[in-house]
């Protein structure tokens, strides 16, 4: 048990090199995030799921890379030989992806945190538990969910707390899968610190959480952009001079996503 327990803090202390990407001409760099596929029901998110693939299908005509930035899923806890059932198309939309050289980052949200090591075994793409850097062309960015960032929001920082601790998914795991991922899908739609019902308001820039932690990360470093999901709006708030926030929005409401080109990172709608 003491074996396990260490695996799983090293997954969540896990340090990255920067990693830099160099687009090609009239190649592009897209982020998105929250699809949130499962919820209320697999049936009810259905239509959004063919919507997000036919996404990646568009995209992937002239994408450099392709980051996925928590949330896909509103439920996904990996027990060592089963993953929650559904989500074909995505996933064989992302392997397809991958699998035509295309390099895909994916971070883990607040419903999707109990995600190991299946993307990177199956899929061969990264998992990351917390903000990284990457420079795309000569442009530092720091890229990330975003959910526990910044002051505030102490009550969900001390869920995640729990259910991040090693003992507590050994415990979870002990159910069977059919009884787990049923709790776990209904405490992902019930529960309003996972559920993110108040995350769709605008608090004002004095009070958005994110917008103080990209404040305070460029106290000591400078970055030109901060990318983030988490929060359901798309949002763009301008830090300093040669800094910007940007929020990617989402995929119930918004079907908006953030795209690098020429140089510059912009929001986007898509329409299809």
């Amino acid at each position: 048990m003491f074996v396990l327990t260490l695996s799983k803090i090293l997954i969540f202390t896990k340090i990255y090199d920067l990693i830099s990407i160099n687009t090609s001409e009239n190649k592009k760099v897209y982020f998105a995030s929250d699809q949130h596929l499962g919820a209320p029901t697999s049936e009810a998110s259905f239509p959004r799921e063919q919507k997000f693939v036919a996404w990646l299908n568009e995209v992937k005509k002239d994408a450099e890379a392709i980051f996925i930035l928590g949330d896909l899923f509103d439920f996904w806890f990996e027990y060592k030989t089963v993953v929650p059932k559904g989500f074909v198309r995505v996933l064989g939309k992302l392997a397809e992806i991958k699998d035509s050289g295309i390099p895909i980052y994916f971070f883990v949200g607040n419903h999707d945190l109990w995600m190991h090591d299946y993307f990177e075994k199956e899929l061969n793409i990264p998992v990351y538990h917390s903000p990284q850097e990457f420079k795309i062309n000569d442009k530092l960015f720091l890229i990330g969910h975003g959910d526990g960032l910044g002051p505030g929001d102490k009550g969900y920082k001390r869920m995640k707390k729990v259910f991040t601790f090693p003992l507590f998914q050994w415990m979870f795991r002990w159910l069977h899968p059919d009884l787990g991922v049923r709790l776990g899908q209904y405490m992902s739609v019930k529960n309003k610190l996972i559920s993110g019902d108040e995350d769709a308001k605008f608090l004002g820039e004095n009070n958005e959480w994110l917008v103080q932690y990209c404040k305070r990360k460029l106290e000591t470093k400078h970055y030109n952009y901060f990318v983030f999901g988490h929060r359901h709006l798309p949002l763009e708030i301008q830090l300093k001079e040669n800094s910007v926030y940007l929020n990617t929005g989402d995929w119930i409401q918004y079907y908006t996503y953030a795209v690098f080109e020429n140089n510059k990172l912009v929001l986007k709608e898509y329409n299809s």
